[in-house]
């Protein structure tokens, strides 16, 4: 172990590096002066495209922050608005319209025929309380008149009877001369004739009472109707509670129909208010207007601006060199809702109607209110 301490370290060999050999002056080639001409100016324009685009992204950037800055805070600003008959807004207004206008055609023909039930009813209800006291003052004279006649016709009927008792005591005792006559007939003592009509005359007696004692019986139910209350008096009453139902029920079918009627005639109320607000609806004019109307839309923030004959401007590139092309004709206080003309949001405004001189600008994305916005 000790010798192979003792042993020398050896060093490690260095290889000398060899420096790049350059190629000698011959081999060297010259660039032509044409090659780096065309260099030098395609680097050139180069540098020049990317400046001039520098300057222009940089001059868009500023343009379009100028652009959103302005209609951030300009309050003049309006958006044409084109409206079509074969829209769905259009469509769904016109199908309501004629809807409410038939259900307000159905409900005056309801409200006639009610008029004229309720006049009927109201006219036969007026002639049944006309008889209703007809018929009781009949009532009561007959219960008047019975009470008078009863006790005379109960005095008749006694008498009545008393008179066929001594009636019947009368043809008994002709019944013994009938056999009398008889016998005299069959002995002789008188002729045939004299038979016949001697019993032909106790034949009539025998049909006066029979006769007496039908009126008996017959003066008995008069009697009986006259003094107590019978079946036909039972008859009257319930024909007049009859008459005083169907009064009542009248009075029941009358108030129902006049509320009917009340509730009919302010739903003919609402839907005359409704169809007066629709008739100022954008949609209404466009529908009904026989030449091309003209319409647009306002923010809320820029209502102010928003009068009727207030001048309107539209404007090259938005903004610049604008020209009055009409003015504000109507204003619709409906809300409406649609996207910004720029910053594509949602806005919340009104409608207005133009006048237009220049019937283009309505194809403009923006319009301008009151005075042109950059005072040129």
């Amino acid at each position: 172990m000790e010798t192979l301490n003792n042993l020398p370290e050896t060093q490690p060999e260095t290889v000398p590096r060899q420096a790049p050999q350059l190629p000698s002056e011959p081999e060297i080639k010259a660039i032509p002066k044409a090659q780096s001409f065309a260099h030098r100016t395609v680097l050139t324009v180069y540098r020049i495209f990317a400046i001039v685009a520098l300057y222009a992204v940089l001059i868009g950037i500023v343009c379009y922050a100028f652009i959103m800055g302005f209609y951030a805070v300009n309050s003049t600003w309006a958006a044409p608005v084109i409206l079509s008959d074969s829209d769905e807004k259009s469509l769904d207004f016109l199908e309501k319209l004629v809807t409410s206008r038939q259900t307000l055609e159905d409900l005056k023909v309801d409200v006639t025929r009610q008029q004229s039930s309720l006049a009927e009813m109201t006219k036969h209800r007026g002639d049944l309380i006309a008889l209703d006291p007809e018929l009781q003052h009949a009532i009561d004279r007959e219960h008047a008149h019975d009470k008078v006649v009863g006790p005379e016709l109960v005095t008749l009927d006694a008498q009545k009877l008393k008179d066929n008792s001594t009636t019947q005591q009368v043809l008994q005792e002709l019944e013994q001369t009938g056999a009398q006559i008889r016998k005299d007939l069959a002995a002789g003592l008188i002729t045939q004739a004299d038979a016949d009509t001697q019993l032909a005359a106790l034949n009539q007696s025998r049909d006066a009472y029979t006769d007496s004692q039908i009126a008996e019986i017959l003066l008995t139910d008069t009697v009986l109707d006259k003094t107590t209350r019978g079946t036909k008096s039972l008859d009257v009453l319930e024909k007049q509670a009859e008459l005083r139902s169907e009064i009542a029920q009248i009075d029941v079918a009358i108030n129902i129909a006049a509320k009917q009627l009340e509730e009919d005639n302010r739903q003919v109320e609402r839907l005359h208010d409704a169809i007066a607000t629709a008739k100022q609806s954008p949609y209404y004019l466009n529908a009904n207007g026989s030449k091309r109307l003209y319409f647009g839309f306002v923010p809320y923030d820029n209502q102010a601006y928003a009068t009727v004959g207030t001048p309107i401007y539209d404007c090259y590139l938005n903004m610049i060199l604008c020209r009055k092309v009409g003015t504000v004709k109507q204003i619709f206080l409906g809300e409406q809702i649609i996207m910004h003309p720029i910053f594509k949001t949602q806005v919340r405004g009104l409608t207005i109607q133009m006048d237009l001189s220049h019937p283009e600008s309505a194809k403009s994305k923006t319009v301008f209110l009151g005075h042109k916005p950059l005072l040129f």
